[in-house]
């Protein structure tokens, strides 16, 4: 087949989430799939090896355009490292909103949570150049060994804080999803008073919440 046009890489996430939520499953092949959008298999190929690499992009795309929109705040380049998570979280959630049909679909595909959370490995690795940045205030030991010790540990936390906070705007039934906002602004508190060590008003205040709600963070 002669390829008839060229095509972007945002125009096969968006013909493929498309393809997804019109048949509730993945295209046959990328041959039929590169058939419907009028291109080459190699087309595909030259972005993706796979639907699941492809799968892989789409949660990393999604935080990119969140960091874009986020960027072309003039004030949001002031803000504190706090306020820039604040900021990052519920500009990922409106963009997940406005695409939540594919999200659910895709994070419910398999029984095996640890399957679906390997479509989050390419958001996990620019979640973690995003933290990195935002180089949050710790506590100074002095020793080289521990304080990288520390910031891969304050990474880990920050990436399970991420996930608990998409499982529960995944389960969240309030209109505009108002508890994800709420939860959003304890879980950060709660967060960065643990790395300064002042955590237990916070925590205890995240934890009625957390019990109030009742929630099962399995995915």
């Amino acid at each position: 087949m002669e390829t008839q046009k060229q095509v972007t890489e945002i125009q096969l996430v968006t013909k493929y989430i498309d393809s997804l939520l019109e048949t509730g499953k993945q295209p046959s092949s990328i041959y039929v799939f590169s058939k419907s959008l009028e291109i080459d298999e190699a087309d595909f190929y030259a972005f993706f090896s796979s639907f699941e690499q492809l799968e892989k992009r789409i949660f990393a795309m999604f935080f990119e355009n969140a960091l874009t929109v986020l960027e072309k705040n003039d004030d949001y380049k002031t803000y504190e490292a706090k306020n820039k998570l604040l900021s990052l979280y519920f500009t990922y959630i409106e963009i997940l909103t406005q695409n939540r049909s594919y999200v659910i679909q895709a994070l419910n595909t398999h029984k095996n949570g640890l399957q679906n959370l390997k479509k989050l490995d390419s958001l996990k690795k620019v979640f973690g150049v995003f933290i990195d940045d935002l180089q949050i205030e710790k506590i100074d030991f002095n020793q080289e060994k521990i304080e990288k010790f520390q910031n891969k540990a304050i990474k880990d936390v920050f990436w399970a804080q991420f996930l608990i906070l998409i499982k529960f705007w995944m389960e969240d039934t309030s209109p505009s999803f108002e508890k994800t906002d709420i939860f959003i602004e304890k879980n950060v508190q709660a967060t960065f008073e643990l790395i300064q060590t002042q955590p237990l008003k916070s925590l205890l205040d995240l934890g009625k919440f957390f019990l109030k709600e009742k929630m099962d963070l399995k995915f």
